[in-house]
């Protein structure tokens, strides 16, 4: 596998670290989750569990080894430090500054491991006035100007189906982590990531940013190409009270659906600016949408080439024969359901270890590679340092 011999330690919560670590823990690397003696991962403790477990620390975990420390403890640090000096990536998600305080930031971190890749995820940045500022994705996409374009028909911002800030800030730390990697390979050298949520959506946002840098403006739901204005780029109610979605505005798309609906007129104004000057056709399609049931409506779509879907609910999307021909979908050997890997291989694909470690699961064992005695482990517990 790809990251095979690569050690990385994981000081991270809730989820942008933890799906980047686990990530690279299915593409073989020895990922060692530190998590304090008495205050564990939350996710441990959050939504609905399967055999005692959580399914979100599960989907967020598995193929670690979980190692308890305190690292407030001069012990502690003592032996996240002997960690690091055979690590090969740090990755946390304190706020600025902590890390610096418990003395294992890049610096002290560098000083016995000179070529360490070390990756800090926060909600802002190391640096700028927001930086000491607690937030998770809801209030970061908000801050960013990004939450502001999904919005209810009456206007009202909406809650997200999926936390982009998280999501996007841990791939791209997946990637900023490869690149440190690869550029160690060349030189010997390691290097420190600085990745930022907020700065993540604002990088996503280049189909939006048309009107904020031409025009100095913010984008106007419903009537922004990508926002509700465009005919062929928009949510339709079913007569069964579900919903399907056109979701290419390209003007091949507009003539192959109007032509078989048999109304080639509108094809020409799916052309024009969005917004005002395509609502014509937006109430044609919705009135036209409503005739039909949503499984009708698939049925139809089958000959006519035009993006195209029905609106899913997760459980069905994880049941789509795509996501099952994708691997998206595994099941262990408990029967239990699992997210697939998204990134595929040819010649070394992921090797999934299912299991979510325990809290301080491997504690032992790590400190036995550490070598420490039976004695000195026994102690250490004792103390409440592990």
């Amino acid at each position: 596998m790809k990251l095979e011999g690569v050690r990385v330690l994981d000081l991270t919560q809730f989820l942008p670290g933890p799906f980047l670590t686990q990530m690279m823990a299915d593409h073989g690397a020895d990922v060692v989750k530190v998590e304090h003696p008495k205050n564990p991962e939350p996710t441990r403790a959050i939504g609905p569990e399967r055999d005692g477990t959580s399914v979100y620390f599960a989907a967020t975990q598995r193929g670690k080894r979980s190692l308890t420390l305190d690292l407030k403890s001069d012990d502690g640090r003592e032996i996240f430090m002997k960690l690091a000096a055979a690590s090969d990536v740090v990755v946390e998600s304190f706020r600025p500054g902590v890390v610096k305080r418990l003395a294992v930031d890049y610096e002290a971190v560098r000083a016995v491991k000179d070529d360490i890749v070390y990756a800090s995820i926060s909600a802002f940045g190391q640096e700028g006035p927001l930086k000491g500022r607690p937030a998770h994705d809801l209030a970061v996409s908000a801050l960013s100007g990004v939450l502001a374009n999904s919005r209810a028909q009456n206007g009202e911002p909406v809650i997200p189906g999926l936390v982009a800030a998280d999501m996007l800030s841990a791939t791209l730390a997946l990637g900023a982590i490869a690149m440190a990697l690869f550029r160690r390979e060349r030189t010997g050298e390691g290097d420190y990531v600085d990745l930022a949520m907020m700065d993540s959506l604002l990088a996503a946002s280049a189909n939006n940013v048309g009107p904020v840098f031409a025009e100095g403006r913010a984008p106007r739901s419903g009537h922004e190409r990508l926002l509700g204005g465009s005919a062929m780029y928009q949510i339709y109610e079913t007569a069964d009270g579900a919903y399907v979605v056109l979701g290419g505005t390209e003007a091949k798309f507009a003539r192959n659906l109007f032509r078989a609906l048999e109304r080639e007129d509108l094809a020409e104004i799916c052309e024009r600016a969005p917004g005002a000057e395509q609502s014509k056709a937006v109430e044609f399609l919705r009135e036209t949408f409503k005739t039909r049931t949503q499984a009708e409506w698939v049925e139809w779509f089958q000959s006519v080439d035009v993006c195209f879907a029905p609106v899913n609910d997760l459980r069905q999307g994880f049941d789509h024969p795509q996501a099952r021909v994708r691997e998206m979908l595994f099941e262990d050997e408990h029967g239990h359901e699992h997210i697939g890997v998204p990134i595929k291989f040819a010649r070394e694909p992921a090797q999934v270890r299912f299991h979510a470690p325990g809290h301080g699961e491997h504690t032992d064992e790590i400190l036995r590679d550490l070598a420490y005695t039976s004695s000195q482990i026994a102690d250490l517990r004792q103390a409440g340092i592990v």
